[in-house]
């Protein structure tokens, strides 16, 4: 497929899986922030025609231009778009004390406590417009390194992007005419205070991991496969004892 024919093919999928649904879906929930899978998410969810709630979450956040940005580019091209901003910071700061308080500690827990606050909210806001969740990750976070919160930003009811490499998402969000700000900006989850980017975290770069992870003798194999075997239990489902022979 050519980029036209897949992100026509992503939303007639965000299309159909809500006519499908039982659930009775109104709209499509979105959190965007300023990143490139938020942007190309939103985008295409806004490309369905479906009433799209897209909604700005800073969290002891120090630049929010692009998540702006991109929002007034969605408002100027979909009449179906809505922007909402809710700041969580005084939320997360409450949560910090209490925890501090309590000696419950750890600094990579209160990274992960706010995109687990961010995923509180935009369930909240699913259940007041009668919508969904959308995921915004892609397939070298999901599925190939497992580089998302569990519970947090995994926490989501349909992923349309998770089939797309890094650079996949990068090449479609440009034929959409998405910012080249956000484009061109390192990619990072938001979630520290150091504004530490995901190229710091991980110690590759996307290119090198996709590269890893379709070249069984790639040099960047070894490290991708230490990364994806810390996080593969937030790709596998939960386990389950099961108990034979009960009566």
């Amino acid at each position: 497929m050519n980029n036209s024919e897949v992100t026509l093919h992503i939303v007639k999928w965000i299309k159909d899986y809500v006519k499908s649904s039982d659930c009775n879906i109104k709209s499509l929930i979105v959190g965007v922030s300023g990143g490139i899978d938020s942007a190309l998410t939103s985008t295409l969810c806004a490309m369905t025609g479906i009433p799209t709630i897209v909604i700005k979450i800073p969290l002891k956040t120090k630049d929010f231009s692009l998540s702006k940005l991109h929002c007034d580019f969605l408002l100027s091209k979909y009449s179906n778009i809505k922007v909402y901003e809710v700041d969580l910071s005084d939320t997360f700061d409450k949560f910090h004390e209490t925890c501090v308080k309590s000696d419950f500690i750890n600094d990579l827990g209160f990274a992960n406590s706010k995109s687990r606050l961010r995923m509180m909210l935009l369930y909240q806001a699913s259940a007041s417009f009668s919508g969904i969740v959308v995921g915004t990750g892609n397939k070298v976070e999901d599925f190939g390194v497992g580089f998302f919160t569990k519970y947090g930003d995994g926490g989501v009811d349909i992923s349309p992007i998770a089939d797309l490499t890094k650079s996949e998402v990068r090449s479609l969000s440009k034929d959409l005419n998405i910012s080249n700000d956000i484009l061109s900006a390192p990619p990072t989850d938001g979630l520290w205070d150091d504004d530490r980017t995901d190229e710091q975290q991980l110690g590759l770069t996307y290119e090198e991991l996709e590269e890893a992870m379709s070249n069984k003798d790639s040099v960047h194999r070894e490290k991708y496969l230490s990364i994806r075997k810390k996080n593969i239990h937030k790709m596998q489902n939960i386990p389950v004892c099961i108990i034979k022979n009960k009566n």
